[in-house]
């Protein structure tokens, strides 16, 4: 098989699966290479402890590809409720920036489906999945990859989708800084006793910043930043909803697991750059935030959105003029969230510092009392 197309995908995860999907709509010939197996088995298998805080900018878009869920496994975000680690709390709502919602917490394992179940309707697209490449290489004229076969797939562009350990990043040369968090995200699912409201909850707790947010009916998922993971995940299903339920004051009284406790590491990583020549990165392999704005899937979307109209209209899909359009407009969108969470994470997690404490629970409970800057955190929180 040595087969030549216009983009070449790496990754078939939510962010690669849109981009293909995009680049379809705009009749290009595209590859999607991904690794693992088929992402449409397993849909009814509970609730997926991954989920995603998806703003109304990507939900319109994602809807417009064709590809946004059933809403009957969709939370809904109206307000958000952030409480310091003394004291200080904010709180804002979407009526605050005129949107129908902050957000929609949609859960991985649907999303793609969503997805993929496009893609496979897709003509443009060809998916080979269970692939893995073992070189790349890219040049003034082409780029493309060699699979473990023999056989080489060429194009005018290879995009890197592949994840925060990005194959593709590192093939293409491109060095990253890597700013490990020495936490953890620890992910589980809840049933609570009491409505969520369609409330997203967030307590700093000074040693780890945990969030409950609205799924479907009485359920929430929880994400829990920490330093110390293993005793939550070394917990039974009875004293984790106990110690989760402790942590967040019982807002929602009782809570029962869904889905099991589990754990990923969170760092920060910030690329030199985004393209070389004839590749491009997205997503997580172009760059990662610390979740606690829950911003991360959102800045991949908007990457796909944005290469694909970096390249719309465009004879030659490698262009190095198209690839810099890309690489300016997602600069300073992607800067200004990474240097947002890390100093939120630095600035309360500094037990250090003098009145540090005083300061940052006072500057919470400031903005809480004025309403123009409460509408700005709303109106950037869904995107305009």
């Amino acid at each position: 098989m040595n087969e030549h197309y216009d983009v070449l995908v790496v990754g078939g995860g939510l962010v690669g699966a849109a981009l293909a999907l995009a680049l379809d709509k705009q009749g290009r010939r595209v590859a999607l290479l991904e690794g693992l197996g088929e992402p449409l088995d397993g849909l009814e298998q509970g609730w997926d402890a991954r989920v995603y805080a998806v703003s109304p900018a990507n939900r319109a878009w994602l809807a417009g590809l064709g590809a946004w869920p059933d809403m009957a496994r969709i939370g809904t975000i109206a307000a958000m409720d952030v409480c310091g680690d003394q004291g200080g709390r904010i709180a804002f709502s979407a009526e605050d920036a005129g949107a129908e919602a902050l957000a929609w917490i949609v859960e991985n394992r649907w999303l793609l489906a969503a997805l993929w179940q496009q893609l496979q309707q897709a003509s443009g697209v060809t998916i080979l999945r269970g692939q893995r490449p073992q070189a790349l290489w890219h040049g003034p004229r082409e780029a493309g990859v060699v699979l473990a076969d023999g056989s080489k797939l060429a194009a005018a562009l290879v995009v890197g989708a592949d994840g925060a350990n990005s194959w593709v990043r590192q093939q293409s040369g491109i060095a990253a800084n890597v700013k490990p968090y020495g936490h953890s995200g620890v992910v589980a699912n809840f049933a609570c006793e009491r409505p969520h409201g369609d409330i997203a909850r967030q307590w700093f707790l000074g040693d780890g910043i945990l969030a409950w947010l609205p799924l479907p009916g009485n359920r929430i998922s929880m994400v829990w930043s920490t330093s110390q993971p293993q005793p939550l995940l070394a917990l039974d299903d009875a004293r984790l909803a106990a110690v989760v339920a402790d942590a967040g004051g019982h807002a929602l009284g009782r809570l029962d697991v869904l889905t099991s406790a589990a754990a990923f590491p969170l760092r920060l990583i910030t690329p030199e750059q985004v393209i070389a020549e004839r590749v491009a990165l997205v997503g997580d392999a172009a760059h990662t935030v610390h979740p606690l704005a829950g911003q991360g899937v959102n800045l991949g979307f908007q990457d796909a959105a944005r290469l694909a109209a970096a390249l719309h209209g465009r004879d030659d899909c490698g262009q190095w003029l198209a690839l810099r359009a890309y690489e300016r407009s997602r600069k300073e969108a992607v800067r200004t969230m990474q240097i947002t969470c890390d100093t939120l994470f630095g600035l309360f997690h500094d037990k250090g510092t003098p009145g540090l404490a005083w300061l940052r629970n006072t500057g919470l409970n400031l903005t809480n009392r004025l309403p123009l800057i409460k509408r700005q955190l709303a109106r950037h929180a869904v995107g305009f």
